[in-house]
């Protein structure tokens, strides 16, 4: 009994361990990104792989820009569609996220996230997409440090960069690109909110991009595109 008990109580120290070590690994994965463009993400890695399942050639288009390159149209249209609050919050939107739970059970399913984009970038970064208690825990220590260590404008700098914009289609240079034939900075209006709308399910609405209901959600967007506050 005492040999079952000592050898439950070495596995437990070393299991306290290991999540030790692997939280320092994404610690240091944020403090690295401070500065550092990230490399292929979690999320795209996994992105990745399904493609290759299905073609082993296939690739993702990507290009990292910096900031002043991409278009503030494009940076006032994703603020005001996925977090219009992102310029005052400290990584969560607490009003947000209750308005979220209720929609969703009035609705009988989800249908509202809720998630900051910090948020969303902490789970982008280094996170599955798999939802799990577990999963939310980390994703919510990561936001964290993500507000605690990173400005506004580095966390929407790599958001805009890293976030999926379609099959295989990752951060905003490689959108502009897929879908209108420019670069990010030269992105109009029109184009940065038709690109915004497509978020939320991005492998989805980039199959129609021009569907009576992205075309409706777009004009919501420009009209709200004048009010929402981006980092300089």
């Amino acid at each position: 009994m005492r040999s079952a008990l000592h050898w439950l109580k070495l596995a437990l120290v070393w299991l306290i361990g290991l999540l030790l070590v692997w939280q320092l690994w994404y610690f240091g994965c944020v403090v690295w990104w401070k500065w550092m463009p990230p490399g292929t993400t979690s999320f795209q890695s996994q992105q990745l792989s399904q493609l290759r399942a299905k073609n082993p050639a296939a690739s993702l288009k990507r290009q990292w820009v910096p900031y002043e390159k991409i278009s503030v149209h494009l940076k006032r249209a994703v603020v005001a569609a996925e977090d219009d609050k992102f310029i005052d919050h400290e990584g969560f939107d607490w009003e947000g996220m209750k308005y979220a739970i209720e929609k969703n059970r009035k609705k009988g399913r989800v249908v509202a996230g809720g998630s900051t984009i910090t948020q969303q970038l902490a789970k982008n970064l280094l996170l599955s997409g798999n939802k799990s208690v577990f999963r939310k825990a980390e994703e919510a220590v990561i936001t964290l440090w993500l507000e605690l260590l990173w400005d506004k404008r580095r966390i929407l700098e790599v958001y805009l960069n890293e976030v999926e914009w379609g099959e295989g289609v990752f951060g905003a240079e490689a959108a502009a690109q897929h879908y209108f034939g420019v670069s990010a900075n030269q992105l109009s209006a029109p184009q940065a909110a038709r690109l915004a709308v497509m978020l939320p399910a991005p492998r989805r609405f980039g199959k129609t991009p021009y569907s009576a209901y992205m075309n409706r959600r777009t004009q919501r967007i420009l009209g709200r595109m004048h009010y929402a506050d981006v980092p300089k």
